[in-house]
């Protein structure tokens, strides 16, 4: 099939909450241009403007489980960021994970050039908790990187908590790499992570982003949001209070799972 009755599939199976079979698309997509045509072309499909990006595979860990050796972007749109605590049921999600993160809201338009002072200048910070998820069945994982990419970099919400202003809050850039969280579920300490995971500080990851989309012809424009990578390998999304908390008293992050 092509691209664009590829790009219909996934839409389906997103509206009618009815997960693919990864075997039966193994070998649909080969290369990083055509999976990110596919997703252009469902995220066209979608109703809503694009509200941002999550950033995925932005430590080694990470690359290594899906044989890749650069991170990759899904665009997002504006209904799956939400400010929390929000409450998820059954029928929002298909097969969930729980990802903790830094999300940055730019304030003007980003430009490739922008070093990484001129991006905290140019941006809000919030604690966020991401809510990857698939179109394909027990994808995570195994499943290709390529439909990873077409499937929005695996989609699915970006809950955050108080925004603030990014250079005000942090002095300089390494102050923002030292950035440390804890993962909670139901109050039990899950797991802890480092903003250093994250292509070693999470403003580089957003200026990759920048550069990115720019070779693209795209760009990353005033008011939207961008989740720059996970700070620890993500957990699967049960039922239950999950919370996230966060060093240089950044606001707690909360998503109930009902």
């Amino acid at each position: 099939m092509n691209n664009q009755e590829f790009a219909q599939i996934l839409y389906d199976a997103d509206t009618k909450r009815q997960p693919l079979s990864q075997s039966e698309y193994a070998t649909q997509l080969d290369n990083e241009s055509a999976a990110y045509d596919v997703q252009r072309t469902l995220m066209a499909l979608k109703s809503e403007k694009i509200g941002g990006y999550k950033i995925s595979l932005t430590s080694k860990e990470t690359q290594a489980m899906f044989d890749s050796d650069t991170p990759l972007y899904g665009a997002q749109v504006v209904s799956h960021f939400k400010q929390g605590p929000i409450t998820l049921s059954a029928n929002q999600v298909l097969d969930p994970l729980a990802e903790v993160e830094l999300m940055f809201t730019a304030k003007e338009d980003l430009l490739p050039e922008d070093s990484l002072i001129d991006l905290m200048k140019k941006t809000l910070i919030a604690p966020a908790i991401e809510v990857p998820d698939s179109r394909f069945l027990n994808w995570f994982p195994s499943l290709s990187k390529y439909l990873v990419i077409a499937d929005a970099a695996v989609g699915g919400y970006i809950v955050y908590g108080q925004q603030v202003e990014t250079i005000d809050y942090f002095k300089t850039p390494d102050e923002l790499a030292s950035v440390a969280t804890v993962l909670y579920h139901n109050g039990k300490e899950i797991k802890t992570g480092n903003a250093t995971e994250v292509l070693g500080n999470p403003l580089l990851s957003l200026q990759w982003l920048v550069a990115k989309l720019a070779s693209q012809n795209q760009q990353l424009t005033a008011g939207q949001h961008i989740s720059s990578g996970t700070f620890l390998l993500p957990e699967h999304l049960t039922t239950g209070s999950w919370q996230a908390s966060f060093s240089h008293h950044l606001s707690d992050v909360v998503v109930n799972v009902k």
